[in-house]
């Protein structure tokens, strides 16, 4: 009995009295100053009356003095920089679009400007159609609108003058017989020092653009093979572009003959006798160093004088075409030099002689010198 009791006590203790509605009515009114304050229904004027109550109550704290507070307090004068004009918001400004493609207004409606995703872009007035870089400008022209206006791009190129160094010519070729426009485009474009690029679907297009504004100000050396300059990476190079060959053979024939001079001049007998070169890429070797660079054609067979003897007969009405077909014979006879690989060095060789004389008589004075 003693131990519910002393639980009766604890929870009683532990019970919490909640105000009723009427009760917090009337202590609302009684602390607020005004009747109007406290109804919703009738709104106050203002917002400091609406909230005069707060500074009642206990939870209030007075600011402290500030005093910066009269400095505040003085209203700064509106200047009209302070919003911007409707000029300058159309115009892009410079700093923000550096690295975006700038598009005139022409092409608005264009859907080019769909596949242009890897690079920003924007509006603006300009007499190109995209300005892909401070001196690099671009036209977009379609071949099924210069069949219909054969003069614009013409017009076009003359607006631009000579304001930019890299002017590119985007040619959509969006028909099935492209010779002929595409020939006058070309021809337009090279009388008046522009660049011509031809992009057969829109995607590819818009990848030209892109890259262009990418490589704005990168060098020209950073697209250009890289090769080392000792004689071993050239020697690699040169033959390594034989068909079958590799560096291993490279190092091989290096290291047999010499030079590259002595691999040319050497037999096929004295190609075989390299360890790991087999029949075939002897016969690669031998033909790319003596085959000729013009291509035999097949022509009509050149009849000889003996066949023309025996057929001709005094009288006939053939003997004209005879006599043709005889001379002909002897235009078959002679016959072009071939100029082979090998002949083709040694004359340029020849040419630079003296350079490479006066080269070795350098290295030679260097070398006596050290």
């Amino acid at each position: 009995m003693e131990h519910s009791e002393r639980e009766g006590e604890k929870k009683k203790s532990f019970v919490i009295q909640i105000p009723s509605y009427e009760e917090v009515m009337e202590s609302s009114r009684s602390k607020t100053t005004s009747s109007s304050s406290s109804s919703l229904f009738n709104p106050t004027p203002s917002f400091t009356q609406a909230f005069k109550f707060v500074k009642n109550s206990e939870f209030y704290t007075p600011p402290p003095p500030s005093s910066s507070s009269q400095t505040a307090a003085t209203p700064r004068p509106i200047n009209s920089s302070d919003f911007p004009s409707a000029s300058s918001s159309s115009t892009p400004s410079p700093s923000a679009n550096r690295n975006a493609i700038l598009v005139s207004h022409r092409q608005k409606g264009n859907p080019l400007l769909k596949h242009i995703r890897n690079v920003r872009w924007a509006f603006a007035d300009i007499v190109c159609d995209y300005l892909l870089g401070q001196n690099t400008c671009a036209l977009y022209l379609s071949l099924r609108y210069h069949l219909l206006h054969p003069d614009y791009l013409y017009f076009r190129i003359r607006e631009l003058q000579k304001n930019y160094r890299l002017r590119i010519v985007l040619c959509h070729v969006d028909i099935e017989d492209v010779v002929k426009p595409l020939l006058e485009v070309t021809r337009t474009a090279l009388l008046h020092d522009c660049t011509l690029l031809c992009g057969w679907s829109l995607e590819e297009c818009g990848r030209y653009l892109e890259t262009v504004k990418v490589y704005e100000n990168k060098p020209a050396d950073l697209i250009q093979g890289q090769m080392d300059g000792d004689y071993l990476s050239r020697l690699n190079h040169a033959l390594t572009a034989i068909r079958h060959v590799n560096k291993t053979d490279v190092v091989t024939l290096g290291s047999t003959f010499g030079s590259l001079s002595h691999v040319m001049d050497a037999s096929m007998e004295d190609l075989a006798r390299c360890p790991g070169i087999g029949e075939r890429k002897v016969k690669r070797l031998y033909d790319a160093f003596h085959e000729p660079f013009k291509r035999e054609v097949p022509k009509r067979q050149c009849i000889p004088e003996t066949s023309v003897a025996n057929e001709s007969h005094p009288g006939s009405s053939s003997t004209k075409e005879d006599e043709k077909e005889v001379a002909d014979t002897s235009n078959c006879e002679k016959k072009e030099p071939e100029v082979t690989v090998k002949s083709a060095l040694s004359a340029a060789f020849a040419k630079y002689s003296h350079k490479i004389a006066r080269k070795k008589n350098k290295l030679q004075e260097e070398e006596e010198g050290k």
